[in-house]
């Protein structure tokens, strides 16, 4: 089984395809995921390979860490174009994830006050008030919308909270309106019996009307880029995602980057 890919707190910087010269940052243990999404593609391996030992990182630690870091590659002349919340799950499940991301804002002022914050979130608990709160006060709020069809996005996202539902996610995705970036992984393959293809017209039509109701800043199309978990999962070609792109934009007025 393919297992989590980020052992330490901070860690990068990395390039983005989608934001550039990336520092991570790791709220979930260092030795196992926690997540409330189990994707089918998450390069981070499936949530059956445990939470591990080590719990989240206290907020000392994770502030620590990072003002380190970036002291020392603003010492050594280094560039930074974001710091960027992913790592073993889903960031915004760490107990103190609202005081994290105002120390990091602060601590970001200091050293890279040019560089943005971006938090890759499932938009599973966007209906907390002090997670929405916090994301507000983030430069790059990217949000996953995989399919605006509740039967493909419990194939694909398969959550652990059997009863989230489509129509929940983008209703809490329209109360940012602007104030998020959408990003839309594409596949196609099979899994445990089902076929699954996000890209037909139908699934298709129903994301243009989600993105309509939501009017996002951006929506991000990508595809499969390494390993996944679910080995019968096809990568997407990327002309093929740029004429999905331009289909949005035409039809919802909205900028679409592909990756």
């Amino acid at each position: 089984m393919q297992t989590v890919l980020f052992h330490s707190t901070i860690f990068g910087p990395i390039h983005s395809r989608r934001l550039g010269v990336s520092l991570g940052v790791n709220l979930l243990p260092d030795d196992g995921k926690i997540c409330t999404f189990d994707c089918l593609y998450c390069e981070a391996g499936f949530n059956a390979q445990g939470t591990g030992t080590t719990g989240f990182p206290p907020r000392e630690k994770v502030a620590r860490d990072l003002e380190a870091k970036l002291a020392e590659m603003r010492e050594a002349g280094s560039p930074l174009d974001v710091i960027t919340f992913s790592g073993n799950g889903e960031p915004t499940v760490h107990p103190e994830f609202p005081e994290i991301i105002g120390d990091t804002l602060r601590i970001r002022d200091k050293y890279y006050p040019e560089a943005k914050v971006s938090v890759l979130s499932n938009s599973t608990r966007l209906g907390r008030p002090e997670v929405h709160k916090a994301l507000l006060e983030v430069d790059n709020n990217i949000l996953k919308l995989d399919s605006a069809i509740n039967e493909t996005m419990h194939i694909i996202d398969r959550p652990t909270l059997p009863h989230l539902s489509t129509d929940t996610i983008i209703e809490e995705l329209a109360s940012f309106g602007p104030q998020c970036i959408v990003q839309t992984m594409m596949l196609r393959g099979e899994y445990d019996g089902h076929a699954i293809d996000n890209t037909t017209p139908e699934e298709v039509d129903a994301l243009i009307e989600a993105y309509r109701r939501i009017r996002p800043r951006e929506v991000m199309l990508y595809s499969i880029d390494r390993q996944t978990p679910a080995r019968k999962l096809e990568k997407v070609p990327r002309e093929e995602l740029q004429a999905i792109a331009e289909r949005i934009t035409r039809e919802t007025g909205v900028a679409v980057a592909t990756a």
